[in-house]
């Protein structure tokens, strides 16, 4: 396209009409020449595959779980629960074998005294600084280790928050986040309790869910009318799309978490619905 205007442009300046047609012509050529040069490196996509986005998946995945494990310990030990919340992560990412065993290895450095949680965080934010959806994602991650028991304690508190500082997420963004999460926690016990998901299309079946609580999910409150209802709908949606978050860097294992935070937003929009 560039081609061809630059092309006549010049061509007239030179030749009048018959030389931006002449024009017209070599820049058809330049930009048949460029695009075949730019196809082979797979076009815009090629941005974001190769090397540059394998290590950046690997950077989510290995950071992730180190973070996760020095949180578990931030009362002094790690307790059987947050164990198991982090096994139950690593079964809900399908990870077996090798990338299992890293995840595991990554956790155990996380716990050790020595664990310099400043330099991984920041590490972690200069590669994803202009990817906000997933420095959002990886706090929430944080977020649902800590919270893996049912409350939080003063300790893990004051970690998630320096973490979220680190990251560049502000306070009062950092609160919001906080509270969607926990309102996202017991939305889904609640859920788990009436049946799953798929009652959500029958009413009668959801008396245990208040309409308070599906507002939360979404970071709203009453009262909250049709329009905020969707536009927050809209842009939860948006912020966990799973393909979206894996091509900026998100590792094709913790799809499936992005996933199921859709589906509680998903679930939560159709109830107030």
């Amino acid at each position: 396209m560039w081609g061809k205007l630059l092309g006549v442009c010049f061509g007239f300046m030179f030749g009048r009409w018959v030389g931006a047609i002449f024009g017209f012509w070599l820049g058809h050529l330049f930009d048949k020449s460029l695009k075949q040069d730019f196809d082979k490196v797979g076009g815009f996509q090629g941005f974001f595959k190769g090397d540059d986005l394998h290590q950046r998946q690997a950077l989510f995945f290995s950071s992730c779980f180190a973070v996760m494990g020095h949180i578990a310990k931030s009362n002094g030990r790690v307790s059987e629960i947050h164990i198991k919340a982090a096994s139950l992560f690593m079964d809900e990412m399908g990870l077996h074998g090798e990338e299992r065993q890293e995840a595991q290895n990554a956790f155990r450095a996380g716990k050790e005294s020595d664990f310099e949680l400043k330099q991984a965080v920041q590490d972690f934010k200069e590669v994803f600084s202009r990817r906000y959806d997933l420095l959002q994602l990886f706090l929430e991650i944080q977020i649902q280790m800590a919270f893996s028991d049912g409350h939080l304690a003063p300790q893990e508190i004051q970690l998630l928050k320096r973490v979220s500082q680190l990251l560049g997420v502000s306070n009062t963004h950092f609160n919001f986040i906080l509270k969607r999460y926990q309102a996202e926690f017991k939305f889904r016990q609640q859920r788990a309790r009436q049946g799953g998901e798929h009652q959500y299309r029958a009413p009668q079946a959801n008396a245990g869910i208040s309409k308070e609580q599906a507002l939360a999910v979404l970071g709203l409150a009453e009262p909250a009318n049709e329009k905020e209802v969707k536009r927050a709908y809209r842009k939860l949606m948006a912020q966990h799309h799973p393909d979206k978050l894996v091509s900026q860097g998100l590792p094709q294992h913790m799809m499936e978490v992005a996933k199921k935070k859709s589906q509680e937003i998903q679930a939560a929009y159709e109830f107030l619905k």
